[in-house]
């Protein structure tokens, strides 16, 4: 993740708040902090990731994934294979349950396969909101009043629950893009969802990552990347895809090789 020296305010107020947290009166004191405590790593990871989402976002790409790229995917398979998809980062949990509901609800061939789904983030706090699964009326806003119905529970205090059946439907894990060996750990997929995350790393961050994320998809499966990300720019490795719906990224190969 890089920040330009617009974000210096910004950047200097996080370290702040954790020199605080930690009593810690000197940048040198919390720097030696960071070298000994792995704990605050994290924390202070934690307070640099942004986790700005709602439930479908960028329905374009839902309906792409419905209508055409598992379609392509499923092909040849037989009823009761795996199809993996993997949301990363997945921030709070908007994305990856989004993926859940809208397959449930627009994917006929949803229960003829086994669908597992995973999300993944850096932010272990963002993860820990994700597994509770409680959401405001703004990230709840894209969704249709009856879709809410049936996966929510009804509102306390302005949050509504993920029903525990769809908190159930999504595993999550703690993983870093650019560490290979955090990447590999989480298997082969089938689709992956990297949406607004790229165009936040360096040069040579965004060529491991995407370089990983390669690696982590089945021949023939496809990325998604967000609607101001290019993979052309980044990596010739993937083949282009437009769909009606959305253009997208594969891997080239069969996805019976995977």
């Amino acid at each position: 993740m890089i920040f330009g020296e617009s974000k210096r305010y910004y950047i200097e107020r996080r370290i702040a708040e954790r020199m605080t947290a930690t009593g810690t009166r000197t940048f040198s004191a919390y720097f030696t902090c960071l070298e000994s405590d792995e704990e605050e790593v994290e924390q202070l990871i934690n307070a640099f990731t942004v986790n700005e989402t709602y439930f479908y976002r960028e329905e374009h790409q839902l309906r792409c994934l419905s209508r055409s790229l598992l379609p392509s995917i499923v092909q040849g398979r037989q009823p009761g294979d795996l199809v993996r998809i993997w949301s990363a980062p997945c921030s709070t949990g908007e994305e990856p349950y989004s993926i859940a509901i809208w397959l449930l609800e627009n994917w006929p061939m949803v229960d003829a396969y086994h669908i597992e789904i995973v999300g993944s983030d850096i932010d272990t706090q963002a993860l820990a909101a994700a597994q509770a699964g409680y959401y405001g009326e703004r990230a709840l806003s894209r969704l249709p009043t009856d879709v809410i119905a049936r996966y929510f529970e009804p509102a306390r205090s302005g949050q509504r629950r993920l029903i525990q059946d769809m908190r159930e439907s999504v595993k999550f894990t703690s993983t870093n893009l650019v560490n290979s060996v955090s990447v590999a750990a989480q298997g082969h997929f089938d689709i992956i969802f990297c949406r607004n995350v790229l165009i936040y790393f360096d040069d040579s961050s965004r060529l491991l990552a995407v370089s990983n994320l390669y690696n982590s998809l089945n021949p023939g499966g496809y990325i998604c990347l967000g609607h101001t990300e290019s993979m052309s720019r980044i990596s010739k490795r993937f083949d282009l895809c437009r769909f009606d719906d959305a253009v997208v990224y594969q891997r080239p190969g069969s996805n019976r090789d995977g």
